[in-house]
Formats: structure tokens, sequence, C-alpha cells
């Protein structure tokens, strides 16, 4: 594994992806930053908690009112995050219920707001006799686009596009300009989903019959790499993959540099896959992986679907310029995550692309405003003459879903869109974005790793965080488990059902490609990972390999940047209560007597 910075000159980059921002800076200057401000936050989370460090009971937790003095005291800056609040007090109400669902499962950029907000003049939309047509409103129930399925390949689709909507222009345009991406250096071709995404450029990439590599940097099962992987095996590609030892999962950049860097004059055609942090360990990899993988022959996919909204500001694309970029958007955050996806095409690596012909790819998608007339009584008169949205959408089986759109305003013939979740990202801004997210991550961890078995001489850590802890550059996710007095895994399956019968949405992934340094460290981990974890006992080969080929089933909690102090606590909270020997039999006992579904323990 790579010593982190030392603070001494170095003419290398550093490769733990601890660089905040992607332009290259003195060495030197860089590391006494990040050592000083590593020291800082470790500083500030470890008395966010004060005068506690350990917790053993779940009733001793302090309040919430407390919790947050303390937070405010430790983290004096996320002061400055407060307008995200009244984004999220003034346009997402849902969330604040107490009753809410807290979501920790969402990843991807919100399109839209939950609260409609009426556009036209009240005076205006009640006079039909104005001199000019008063400005029609549709709100977030009268409001759709259809989403259809495509019947083109993807280097058409580039070429050629074909007749596009105003709508769908209009969209391309916006989230263009969000993700910072010039329309003259790339091409966004709109996708179902990531996994689409994924699958239609392992499709239509033109590896080499003979000679060509697949190379990717996942610590996790992912179902679009999957399919990437699938696709490649069936042309005769070799799939390699980068390695993270245990136990912070940072990678192994030694092996990964000799791949990136072995065979270069023999590679046909390499094409590179790279996430700027892990979608489920929050770990962070270094920007200069792209670069030196350019440097020796390979075409870079970058997977965006983990970055904070408006992070791509800092990427720098006039130095790092991938040949392909993913990401995801999603409708309202806490209220429907489905959406569509985004796969962006550098015009100049379209030669890369296989040419063919009148050959259809599956997941090109096309964004088009739905025609079907529905009457509302409560809009004015001089919008009886505007099309009208469908509610009833038909299935996806049918290649037809319909996505909501926020704010549809026709106005001197022109259709207007306003997509106000992608507009508070744009007001907020990347810097207090990240300042937010990065301490209330931080606490998090900090928080989970606080609970402790009682009764033990070690004191035997309710949790186990998988990845980076206390760090300043970690991402906004975190992969935990939790593990009982006797020191047995708590199935993630359970959690997760428990979790959600509290209104608390957590997600759940599989951890890959895992290395070793020590063969008895490596048993005596697999022994504790996998007891009551069925679902992994399922999973595990009948040959003679190590269980960690076949992965470590985690939870995971994603923060978003609407995520507050409240969320984040709540979740400790609930967690916590695991430290009661008896809570997930009492959990099981206590749905019997509501008459709900048995959880299964």
């Amino acid at each position: 594994m790579h010593p982190p910075c030392s603070g001494g000159t170095c003419s290398q980059p550093c490769f733990n992806g601890c660089f905040p921002s992607p332009f290259l800076a003195s060495e030197a200057s860089h590391n006494n930053t990040s050592n000083s401000n590593k020291t800082d936050l470790t500083a500030a989370t470890s008395s966010s908690l004060y005068p506690n460090t350990q917790f053993t009971n779940h009733e001793s937790l302090p309040l919430l009112q407390d919790s947050y003095n303390n937070f405010i005291k430790s983290f004096p800056q996320f002061s400055s995050t407060f307008e995200i609040d009244q984004i999220r007090a003034q346009e997402y109400h849902h969330l604040n219920n107490n009753l809410s669902n807290i979501c920790f499962d969402y990843t991807g950029y919100g399109l839209f707001s939950y609260s409609p907000h009426q556009k036209s003049c009240p005076a205006a939309a009640s006079s039909s006799s104005s001199s000019s047509p008063s400005t029609p409103y549709l709100n977030l129930e009268q409001s759709f686009f259809d989403v259809s399925i495509k019947s083109m390949n993807l280097k058409s689709q580039i070429l050629y596009r074909g007749q596009e909507s105003e709508l769908e222009s209009r969209i391309r345009e916006r989230i263009m300009t969000f993700m910072n991406v010039s329309q003259t250096d790339y091409a966004l071709v709109f996708i179902a989903n990531e996994v689409s995404a994924f699958k239609l450029v392992a499709d239509s990439f033109h590896f080499q019959s003979k000679g060509s590599e697949l190379l990717t940097v996942y610590d996790h099962n992912n179902e679009a790499l999957e399919m990437m992987i699938d696709s490649c095996k069936k042309q005769g590609v070799k799939i390699l993959s980068a390695e993270f030892t245990w136990p912070n999962l940072g990678m192994e950049w030694r092996k990964l540099k000799k791949m990136i860097q072995c065979k270069k004059e023999k590679r046909k055609s390499g094409l590179f896959v790279f996430p700027l942090y892990s979608k489920v360990t929050g770990s962070p990899y270094s920007y200069f992986w792209m670069s030196m993988a350019q440097e020796n022959g390979w075409h870079v996919l970058l997977d965006l679907c983990a970055l904070r909204p408006k992070e791509m500001d800092t990427l720098g694309l006039s130095m790092f310029k991938p040949d392909f970029m993913v990401c995801s958007f999603y409708k309202i955050f806490g209220e429907n995550p489905s959406g569509f996806g985004c796969l962006f095409v550098k015009k100049s690596s379209l030669s890369s692309l296989k040419d063919l012909g009148n050959a259809t790819s599956i997941g090109i998608i096309s964004l088009t405003q739905n025609n079907t007339e529905k009457p509302n009584s409560e809009l004015p008169e001089s919008s009886s003459t505007n099309q009208r949205i469908n509610e009833e959408a038909s299935s996806w089986s049918s290649k037809s879903e319909i996505v909501e759109l926020q704010d549809m305003n026709m106005k001197d013939e022109r259709l207007e869109i306003e997509c106000r979740g992608l507009d508070h990202a744009d007001t907020v801004g990347l810097i207090v974005i990240s300042t937010r997210t990065r301490y209330l991550i931080n606490w998090l961890v900090n928080a989970l790793m606080s609970l402790q078995h009682p009764h033990d001489e070690n004191r035997f850590s309710l949790i186990r965080i998988y990845g980076p802890k206390i760090n300043s550059h970690r991402g906004s996710t975190v992969a935990f488990n939790i593990f009982d007095w006797k020191g047995e895994k708590i199935d993630p399956a359970l959690v997760q059902k428990l979790a959600d019968r509290n209104n608390i949405s957590l997600s759940r992934s599989c951890l890959r490609n895992i290395k070793f340094l020590d063969k008895n460290i490596e048993e005596r981990e697999w022994a504790l990972e996998s007891k009551a974890t069925e679902v992994e006992k399922m999973g595990m080969s009948k040959k003679k390999k190590s269980p960690y080929e076949n992965g470590i089933w985690v939870l995971t909690a994603t923060l978003g940047f609407l995520t507050n102090f409240e969320d984040v606590y709540r979740l400790w909270a609930f967690v916590s209560r695991f430290l009661d020997a008896d809570f997930v039999e009492k959990e099981r006992w206590r749905y019997i007597a509501l008459n709900q579904k048995t959880i299964e323990v």
C-alpha cells in the first residue's frame, strides 16, 4: 500500500486520492496542507461527542439538540451551509416530517424540487381578457415528459441524432451546463440507466480481436460493471481489476500502476473504467490514474455516479478529457428515485466506436413532451388550448416510462424548462455542498465507531467501518456492518429491513477484489465476517478459492447535499439500539403482535 503523504517533497503524484483539486501543485505545499487539515478534522470530530467518546447503552446517547450544539461547536463552519436548510424547508418539506423517511440510498443528481411554485400572477390568472395571455403553469402532478426507447446504435446517435424535440434539446443544454461539460467537445446521449450506459460502451467500443484489455477500479460489486465485463468476455477481451488492501481497502497502487503501464506497445486497444470515489466505501481515488492511463494508450471511461453535485467543477476537463463519462439523474430527492442516465462521449474519440451500420443498441432513449390533453378546472382559461399531460403511463416493458417535469412553461412559443433541483445546487455551489457533506459524513463515522458493547474487557465495537474512517477527502458514503456482543455479524439484509421499518432507507452492497497481506489474518477475518450471514455463504464457490473473492455484504449510507444533522443523528440512534442484546428479538415479536410480516431472524 502506498505510504500516506508525509510532507516531504516528491516528484511523483499522490495515488491515495488526497489531492483536493486535479491541478498539479507543489507537492510539499500540498502535503503540509493535507496533514494539517487531517489533524484539525480528526481533533474536531473527536470533540464533537464531548464529553463522551464511547457509548455502551442506547439510552445514554445525548439528545438531538445537545448533539447538534456540540456538533456546531466542533464545526463552526457548518453554519455557512444554512442556506441548504432553508432550501430544504421551503422546497422539500416532505423531508422534515417526523414520520418522513430518511433517505441514505440515493445516488446521482436530483432534477426537481418537491414543492410546486406558482409562476403566473394570480391577478393575471383570474383574468381571461388580458391583452397578452398569461403563462400557464403545470404543477408537479400535472407535468410529465415521456422517456422512450430509441432504435439507434451509439455511433449513429452521436453522428446523426435525428430530429430532436425542443424539450430534449433544452434538457440537454441544462444538463451540459450543470455538469460543466462543453458541447463543443462532448456529445450527450440519454440512456435508460447506468447499467445500459456501461453495456452500451462495451458493445460499441472497438476492441481488437486479440490484445484488448478492460481494466476496472472498483472495490465492490456493480451491476453496470458486471454487464460490461460480460459483454467484453464475449468479445475475447482480457479482464483486469485493481485490488484493495485489508483492512482500510486502500488501493494496491503498485499493482494498478503495473497493469496500466504493462505491454503498452503490444496492447491494441484498452478501456480503463475509473470512478473518482467508491460508491460504497467513499474511498477517494486520484485524478492522475486517469492521466496515467491516457499516457499509456488506454481509452478512459470516467464514472461520475458517486460525485457530489457541482464536483465536476473541479475536474478541469481541459486537462483531463476522458473518452466517456457516465452519470445519472433522478426526479426528486426523498420522493422519487426514478429517472435516466447520461453518457458523454468525447467527439474526438468517435473513431474508437464500431461502425454498426443499421444495427440498433438497447438503452438509448429520447425525451419528448407528452401531448395527451388533460383538462384541469383550476388552470386559467387561457391555458385551455395547451396540451395536457396524461398521468397514465405505460410500463417500461412497453418501452415507455413517465418522468416528472417540475416547471414547463410555454412562453413566446418557446418551451421554458426549470429544473429546480439543479438550480438549487448551482445556487449553493461546490464549496458549501462539500463543506456540509464533509462534516456530516465524518461526524457519522465517528459516532458509529463510538458504539461499544458493554461487559467486554476489550470493548468490542458494535460497528465495523469498511474503507476510510475520518478523512477530509473521503466521499459522502460510508460502508459498515453491525456485530452483536458475541462478535457475530448481524445479517445486513435483516438490519436493512429493521431500518426500513424505522423510516430509514439504507442500501446493501458487496465488497470485492480484497487483498490480504497475511493469510492468518485473512482466515480469521473471514470467519468473523461469515458468521450469521447466509447470503454470503450461499454465494461461496465450490472451487478452492479465497471466500473473499465472493465478497463481503455491507450496509451503505449515502449523504446527499440536502441531508441534515438530524438525519445522521437518527441513523446513529437507530444503530445504537443494537447495543441491546435483545433488540432484534424484541423487534420480531413487536411486529408479530402488530400483525405485520414476520422478520426472519
